[in-house]
């Protein structure tokens, strides 16, 4: 103990304080765990998960695509009929023609037992409820996910080539963005509804429901100008960046640089937008349907589901709830995890 205080003393005058620690310190002076440096998507998703509201949202997201996917199916193989079957006089509708409430028992249309409406009938004609609800999640899912990758696929090609090449490549696709942009599809979704509307709608390529396909190319098609624009001004930014310099400087043809150095910058804002849209697709499919002119009976939808609620609203308001909630918590859910990945990509965009 006297020599290392001795060593401290002689140490303190030639060297100062950092040689009093060296020698307190002894050979451990300078030893630490090493720091793991921590990659571009370890980052994101730290940051992400710290936000509860967008975890939660992503949560309720893929239980609501398995629901969509798988719900229908195994639910009615349970209940014992299917969603478009008609009760009609075998109990899905009262004395008075109106559909009967939740937890009803009603008459099997193979006249052996009874079938069970969880959530009661959804129309006159007594069809379930329940069974239309979850294959309404179903169709809407599929115009809304679809339909925005159709408008992100678009949007991106062009918004990225119209920003990288400029010139004359810019001002045409630009022309292109504006005449879209004020093209009245609402008017043109209502004209195909009252002419070729019956022969599209009957378009499914085997896997969709009547009319989805309608829907997703009409969203497609006067959808991708948002997305366009807003690539187009990221892409603007990033041409201009040193790594796009260098790039060129060693030789990178245009295709490789817009593939290897543009793209991977411009998934964040892709991902954001995604899911943004998503949510506006489901609320465009739900209020196209709830005017007659998107999904058509009988194929169920949760905007044709919410046309038929207000028609029974003084004797079974619950008509007018289950669609209005689904599509409620379905768009919030999505909105809420864009935000979460917009603060997760760009943890200026929070401040």
């Amino acid at each position: 103990m006297a020599t290392k205080e001795r060593q401290g003393e002689i140490l303190g005058a030639a060297a100062g304080l950092a040689g009093v620690v060296a020698v307190e310190a002894g050979p451990e002076l300078g030893e630490h765990d090493p720091v793991r440096a921590r990659g571009y998507w370890e980052q994101v998703w730290l940051r992400f998960k710290r936000d509860k509201v967008a975890i939660a949202s992503g949560i309720f997201i893929i239980f609501l695509v398995l629901v969509a996917a798988f719900g229908g199916p195994i639910a009615q193989h349970f209940v014992g009929h299917s969603a478009n079957d008609i009760f009609l006089g075998y109990g899905g509708t009262n004395a008075s023609l109106l559909p009967v409430g939740p937890w009803t028992k009603v008459n099997s249309l193979s006249g052996t037992g009874h079938d069970i409406f969880v959530l009661g009938a959804s129309d006159s004609l007594g069809r379930d409820e329940f069974l239309r609800l979850l294959y309404g999640a179903r169709v809407s899912l599929e115009v809304a996910v679809v339909s925005t990758v159709g408008v992100m696929s678009i949007g991106t090609i062009l918004g990225a080539m119209a920003g990288y090449f400029r010139g004359w490549v810019d001002t045409l696709i630009s022309q292109v963005i504006q005449i879209t942009m004020a093209f009245p599809a609402l008017i043109l979704i209502i004209a195909l509804a009252a002419t070729v509307g019956d022969r599209l709608d009957g378009v499914t390529f085997g896997i969709f429901g009547r009319g989805v396909v309608t829907l997703i190319l009409v969203f497609t098609v006067f959808g991708w100008f948002y997305p366009a624009r807003v690539i187009r001004a990221q892409v603007f930014s990033l041409r201009e960046k040193e790594f796009i310099e260098a790039a060129r400087m060693i030789g990178a043809g245009d295709a490789r640089i817009i593939r290897s150095h543009i793209l991977p910058h411009l998934v964040a804002p892709i991902v954001v937008f995604s899911t943004l849209i998503v949510a506006g697709y489901i609320l465009a499919e739900a209020g196209l349907s709830f005017l007659g002119v998107g999904i058509k009976l009988p194929t169920a939808s949760w905007g044709n589901l919410l046309a038929e609620g207000p028609k029974y609203y003084q004797q079974d308001p619950w008509l007018m709830v289950w669609p209005g909630l689904a599509v409620l918590l379905t768009t919030l859910s999505f909105n809420l995890l864009g935000d979460g990945l917009r603060d997760a990509f760009d943890p200026r965009s929070s401040h």
